[in-house]
C-alpha cells in the first residue's frame, strides 16, 4: 500500500479512537454521574479528575465571570507551548525533505511519465521500483518527515478536558460569552477550524508546486478533524482547539519566514557539495519501453499466427466433412 495513504489511515484511526472515547464518556450533559468502573472509570480516575482540579485552581486564579473559560485556554496554551519545539522540529525535517525532494523531482517526472506509456505489468513494475530506488539512494522518505507523535500527545489532553467538563457541574454550567461550556458551538467549532485552514494555506506556500497536489488532501485533514470532534464534544474542548489554532499560526509564521529560508541555504550548500545521484535517464526509459513495446508486440503476433492456426484447421475440418457427404450422396 502507498506510503501515503498508510498515513492517513493512521491519522484517521486516531481520530476514531478519540471519537469512540468521547461519545463513550458522553450521557447527556444533564446526567452527570461519573463512572466509576471499567474503562471509562480508569480514564476520568486519570485523566478527569486531574484535569478538573487543574482548570478550578486556574479558575479561581484568573477570577472573573469567564474565569473557567480562560482557565481552559491558559491550560490549552501551556500544553501547545510545551509542544512546540516537537513540532518545529518536524516541521523543520517536513521542509527538508521538500527541499530535497525539489531537486530529484526531475526524476521523478520521467518515472511518472514513463509510467503512462508502460504497457505490460512487468514494465510498470520495474519503472514504479525505480522510483524507491531514487528516494533510498538520496536518502528521502516516503512519509515526507511528518508524524502522529503531537497528535498522540494531545489525545489524552483532549479527554481529560472533556471529562473535566461533562462531569463537574461547576464547569459544565459555565459560560464564555453567553456560550455554555458543556454543549456544542457551532462559532467556537467554525472559529478554531478557520485557524488551521489559515496555517494550511500558510503551509502550502512553501511546497513546491508540483508538491501541492500531494499535500492539499493531508492539510484538509486537519481543518475537518477540528470540527467533526468540536461538533460532537463540547465548547470547552473547541476553545482547546481554538487556542491551538492561534498558537500553530504563529508557528508556521516562524516556519515560513524563519526557518525555512534557513534551510534552503544549507540544502543548496550541501547540494552543491554532495550533488542529486542520478538513479533514473531518459535513455534508460526509453530502453525499457522499447523492450516492452517489443514484447507486447511478439506476444500480439504470437497470439494472431495461433488464431490463424486454430481457423485453419477449422476449415479444414468443414472441408473433409462436406466432403464426405457429398460421397455419401453419390453412393
Amino acid at each position: 500500500m502507498n506510503k501515503k495513504y498508510v498515513k492517513y489511515l493512521s491519522v484517521l484511526s486516531l481520530v476514531l479512537v478519540l471519537t469512540l472515547v468521547l461519545t463513550g464518556c458522553a450521557q447527556g450533559t444533564t446526567n452527570l454521574h461519573a463512572p466509576t468502573s471499567g474503562p471509562y472509570g480508569f480514564i476520568y480516575k486519570w485523566l478527569g479528575i486531574p484535569f478538573q482540579n487543574l482548570i478550578m485552581k486556574t479558575a479561581e486564579a484568573v477570577g472573573g465571570t469567564n474565569a473557567y473559560a480562560w482557565g481552559i485556554m491558559i491550560i490549552s496554551f501551556v500544553v501547545r507551548l510545551i509542544l512546540v519545539p516537537l513540532s518545529l522540529n518536524q516541521q523543520y525535517k517536513s521542509t527538508t525533505q521538500q527541499e530535497k525532494m525539489r531537486a530529484v523531482q526531475p526524476q521523478l517526472k520521467l518515472i511518472q511519465e514513463a509510467q503512462k506509456k508502460a504497457k505490460g505489468p512487468d514494465a510498470q513494475q520495474k519503472i514504479s521500483s525505480l522510483m524507491m530506488q531514487v528516494y533510498k539512494a538520496n536518502n528521502l522518505s516516503l512519509t515526507g518527515g511528518m508524524g502522529c507523535l503531537p497528535l498522540l500527545l494531545q489525545m489524552p489532553i483532549l479527554i481529560g478536558i472533556y471529562q473535566a467538563v461533562q462531569y463537574s457541574k461547576n464547569i459544565g454550567t459555565a459560560t464564555f460569552l453567553s456560550i455554555p461550556l458543556g454543549k456544542p458551538s457551532i462559532v467556537i467549532a467554525i472559529v478554531a477550524t478557520l485557524f488551521y485552514l489559515v496555517q494550511g494555506w500558510m503551509s502550502l506556500q512553501i511546497v513546491p508546486k508540483e508538491q501541492r497536489k500531494q499535500m492539499q488532501t493531508m492539510l484538509l485533514m486537519s481543518p475537518m478533524m477540528t470540527f467533526f470532534i468540536s461538533m460532537i464534544s463540547t465548547a470547552a474542548l473547541a476553545l482547546y482547539f481554538l487556542v491551538g489554532g492561534v498558537v500553530i499560526v504563529i508557528q508556521q509564521l516562524i516556519t515560513n519566514y524563519v526557518v525555512t529560508p534557513k534551510i534552503r541555504k544549507k540544502t543548496d550548500e550541501e547540494l552543491a557539495k554532495n550533488p542529486v545521484k542520478v538513479v533514473v535517464t531518459k535513455e534508460m526509459l526509453d530502453e525499457m519501453l522499447q523492450a516492452d513495446g517489443a514484447g507486447t508486440t511478439s506476444g500480439t503476433t504470437a497470439n494472431t499466427s495461433k488464431q490463424k492456426a486454430e481457423t485453419n484447421e477449422m476449415h479444414k475440418n468443414i472441408r473433409e466433412l462436406n466432403k464426405g457427404k457429398q460421397n455419401r450422396n453419390k453412393k
